[in-house]
C-alpha cells in the first residue's frame, strides 16, 4: 500500500462583503497541495498571507465545512457536522491577528489523522481567511474614520481546503445522473451533471466520443477536467457547435487517472 502525506488545497472565493472598506490580504502559494495520510499520525502545513497595502491588516480565520453540486449550490455548514469532514482533525494558529503593510504573514495548522479503522477514502473542510476592513466596528485597529454607518463594497475571504486521503483506500464511483443538449446565441453544448457517489474524491477528464450510423468515429470533444468530493456533483459543458446536424452514437467517458476510466453510451440528436 503507498504512503505519501497530507493533503492541503487552496481554492479562492470571491464574496460581497457588508463594509466600506476593502481588505487587501491575499494568500500566497500553491492553490493545490495533495498528500495521502496515514491513521495515527500527524502532519503540519502552513497557510503564508500577504499584506500588499499601506495600511496595516486585521485578519481572522475560522473553520467551516464544504459541499458543492451541478445546480450551482455551495453550502459552508458548522465544521465538523458532514460524515467527511475531518475539521475536528484540524488545529491552527493564530485565529485573529494584523499583518503589517507590505508584510506576509504564516498561519500554521496540523492534522491529526485519528486511528480508527473504519476511515476510508477522502475527509476534508475548510479554513477560511478573512481581512477585517479597517472602517469595520469588528476592527480592533483603532480608526478615527471608524462610523456605525454601513455601506457596501467588494471584499475578499479566501477558503483554504484542507483534506486528508486515508492511503490508498476508498473508491471513486462516478454517476452520469442528466444530460441535456443546450444551445445560447450560436452555441450548442451538451451539458453532463455527474455525482461522486464512492468514497474518494475523483478529478475526471470528460471526453465525448461520436460515432455515425456506419460505426465510424467522427470526432472527440472535451468537456474539462473537475474534482468531485464524495457526495457531491458538478457539472461539465462540452460544445457541440462544430457537429454536424445528424443522429450519433456517443460514448461518455470519465477519465480519473490511475487507470480508473468509466464510461457510458447514448444516443445523441443533433438538429
Amino acid at each position: 500500500m503507498k504512503s505519501k502525506t497530507s493533503i492541503c488545497i487552496i481554492t479562492l472565493f470571491v464574496l460581497t462583503m457588508v463594509f466600506i472598506a476593502e481588505a487587501k490580504i491575499t494568500v500566497l502559494g500553491e492553490l493545490t497541495h495533495e498528500f495521502t495520510t496515514q491513521q495515527g499520525k500527524t502532519y503540519q502545513g502552513v497557510i503564508t498571507l500577504s499584506n500588499n497595502g499601506d495600511e496595516p491588516q486585521e485578519t481572522k480565520v475560522y473553520q467551516t465545512d464544504y459541499l458543492f453540486f451541478c445546480d450551482g449550490r455551495d453550502i459552508y455548514g458548522e465544521p465538523g457536522e458532514l460524515p467527511r469532514s475531518n475539521a475536528g482533525w484540524i488545529t491552527f494558529s493564530p485565529k485573529r491577528f494584523i499583518i503589517p503593510p507590505k508584510s506576509t504573514y504564516d498561519v500554521n495548522f496540523s492534522i491529526q489523522i485519528p486511528q480508527n479503522e473504519s476511515l476510508v477514502g477522502t475527509y476534508w473542510s475548510l479554513i477560511m481567511v478573512e481581512g477585517v476592513p479597517l472602517s469595520s466596528l469588528e476592527s480592533t485597529i483603532p480608526n478615527e474614520g471608524k462610523s456605525s454607518t454601513m455601506g457596501i463594497a467588494i471584499g475578499i475571504r479566501y477558503a483554504v481546503q484542507i483534506v486528508a486521503h486515508i492511503e490508498e483506500t476508498g473508491k471513486c464511483e462516478p454517476n452520469f445522473i442528466d444530460m441535456k443538449l443546450e444551445k445560447k446565441d450560436n452555441t450548442k453544448f451538451l451539458q453532463i451533471d455527474m455525482e461522486n457517489t464512492g468514497e474518494r474524491w475523483m478529478r475526471p477528464t470528460l471526453l465525448i466520443e461520436l460515432y455515425d450510423d456506419s460505426g465510424e468515429q467522427i470526432g472527440t470533444y472535451e468537456g474539462g477536467k473537475l474534482r468531485i468530493y464524495p457526495g457531491t456533483s458538478v457539472r461539465f459543458s462540452v460544445n457541440m457547435t462544430d457537429v454536424p446536424k445528424g443522429n450519433y452514437k456517443a460514448m461518455i467517458i470519465a477519465d480519473c487517472g490511475n487507470e480508473d476510466i468509466f464510461g457510458a453510451t447514448f444516443t445523441l440528436s443533433l438538429k
